[in-house]
């Protein structure tokens, strides 16, 4: 192995796989047998740059050589930069040598497109494969799935990836035709379909027969960019997700928000980024959606098509909703409950628990976790220490807004010279 030339093969492709977002690794438990490398299991270490992103996995590239035009991507073929690609031997010697160094828990693979999807998707499994089968190793594997691949192909990929995924790059149809018009949607849906159906009948199979192969563990997931073009507000991102959860059972849909690397006139300009607020409000929204039985239309509507940067999307749907305030905490039902800002997961489970033992006060629901910071102004308690004022929704924004300005500038004594 020429080390010299791994390494700056390791620059290019490492630094051309940063925009792809959706490599978390949780999902997947994989033992390691038969005195195998390494082990996959729930909870698998993260590690996460200062912007949030994670670099728990050797994040890279097969290629940046890619056929596409796509007008937001950084490896388009017109674009004027330096190429490279791996073999297939290179990309299983790197991700051994960084795992026997713990540097990493696994490895997430994507790629360029060489000459056709197929080609691209086949390399992709051979390296999964190899790792697997001669290797053994057991540690995490994140596969992209190619568009328009094979599904034969896709079939063999889930033997030996633990999740895979098909990126559906920007989030309506409208979008794709304006920035990459040489791709077709249908081939993004098509795996996605296949992928879905397979999952849903090896974990039958799993269920008849304990040795039967595993196949996916982690589920699939996709990525869409967000703010690469005007067309597309929140409000169809979260259309979008939402259809593609129901639809294809995805484990998660990942947000990216552009990254102006390129001068199009189809794209923003080069001196205007994304706020990673705004992704930060999606995630929020998409977990609403998820785990709190929020419906899109209550986060997101023909009214307020974009998402409050300044406060929580939970927060804004409560401001505007505050005719259904405040609720009692010791009889609201769960459901209820967990509607109301600063309330967790957690401690909504834990109030619904412990109230059938004590009324609960204002000190009791401080020490189960909830941020009564926020709480207070839409629930009341077993106390009066504290009397719901009538406030509205925009002062109770400003109320909010003003405590975590000052908690800021709290913990943050070397901003005050700026005040």
């Amino acid at each position: 192995m020429n080390l010299e030339r791994i390494t700056e093969k390791l620059n290019i492709l490492a630094d051309a796989a940063k925009y792809d977002v959706s490599c978390a690794s949780s999902g997947s438990k994989r033992k390691n047998e038969n005195k195998g490398l390494g082990n996959a299991s729930n909870g698998i270490c993260h590690s996460y740059t200062e912007d949030g992103r994670c670099v728990s996995l050797l994040k890279i590239l097969l290629t940046n050589h890619c056929i596409f035009d796509c007008a937001y991507c950084v490896s388009r073929k017109s674009n004027d930069i330096k190429r490279a690609a791996f073999t297939v031997q290179e990309v299983v010697d790197l991700t051994i040598n960084f795992y026997r160094r713990n540097y990493i828990e696994g490895l997430f693979l994507s790629s360029g497109i060489f000459k056709d999807a197929d080609t691209t998707m086949e390399r992709l499994v051979q390296v999964a494969k190899k790792l697997r089968t001669e290797h053994k190793f057991n540690g995490y594997i994140h596969l992209k799935s190619i568009p328009g691949a094979s599904d034969e192909l896709m079939r063999e990929a889930g033997l030996y990836a633990d999740r895979l995924s098909v990126n559906l790059e920007m989030p309506t149809e409208e979008g794709l035709k304006l920035l990459a018009p040489d791709k077709d949607r249908k081939d993004m849906i098509q795996p996605m379909g296949f992928l879905r159906n397979e999952i849903i009948h090896r974990a039958e199979e799993k269920k008849l027969f304990k040795k039967a192969p595993m196949f996916a563990p982690a589920g699939q997931s996709t990525q869409v960019i967000v703010g690469a073009t005007a067309i597309e507000d929140d409000r169809a991102i979260l259309y979008s997700a939402n259809h593609f959860y129901k639809t294809f059972k995805l484990k998660r849909v990942y947000y990216s928000g552009y990254v102006p690397v390129l001068a199009d006139n189809r794209l923003p300009a080069l001196n205007t980024a994304v706020p990673m607020v705004r992704e930060n409000r999606l995630y929020q929204a998409d977990w609403l959606m998820r785990f709190y039985g929020f419906k899109v239309n209550e986060i997101v509507n023909n009214d307020q098509r974009h998402l409050d940067l300044d406060i929580d999307p939970k927060l804004s749907w409560a401001l505007r909703n505050m005719h259904v305030f405040p609720v009692d905490i010791n009889k609201a039902d769960l459901q209820m409950i967990l509607r109301v800002p600063g309330i967790g997961m957690l401690s909504a489970q834990k109030i619904v628990s412990t109230r059938k033992f004590n009324k609960l006060n204002w000190e009791h629901i401080k020490k189960l976790g909830v941020a009564v910071n926020r709480a207070q102004y839409f629930i009341t308690c077993n106390s009066n220490s504290f009397e719901r004022r009538d406030l509205t929704g925009t002062r109770i924004k400003q109320f909010i807004l003003a405590e975590s300005q000052s908690k800021y500038l709290k913990n943050k004594p070397d901003q005050l010279s700026l005040f």
